[in-house]
């Protein structure tokens, strides 16, 4: 089993920053693809970007240019530094692990969320 843990959320102004992080834990030994998905009220699930082993990254369209994924594989840990927020990135955000995927995560393992809230 692994256990996901994320971090870094809060309340912000539009145009600000913020950075997420989340650790594994647990059998983590061969995990590939790590990201993150988010979901706004009343709105299914979505995936935000995504991060192979290697460190190749992926973004969904609306986050490219604003968002960065990264990786620190000796940590467990995956990161995701938010910029230029606006309204519309208001979510909860989860982290994902995906032992099969090489970037996409689509994994079985899911964070607990944290609240991201960007207010104009």
């Amino acid at each position: 089993q692994v256990q996901l843990v994320e971090s870094g959320g809060g309340s912000v102004q539009a145009g600000e920053s913020l950075k997420l992080s989340c650790v594994a834990s647990g059998s983590t030994l061969g995990m590939n693809a790590m990201g993150w998905y988010r979901q706004a009220p009343g709105k299914q699930r979505e995936l935000v970007a995504g991060i192979a082993r290697d460190g190749r990254p992926m973004y969904t369209n609306s986050v490219q240019g604003r968002f960065t994924i990264s990786r620190d594989n000796a940590k467990n840990t995956i990161y995701l530094t938010m910029s230029s927020l606006k309204p519309e990135d208001t979510a909860v955000y989860y982290c994902n692990a995906d032992f099969d995927s090489y970037y996409v995560p689509r994994g079985d393992y899911w964070g607990q969320g944290t609240q991201v809230t960007v207010s104009s």
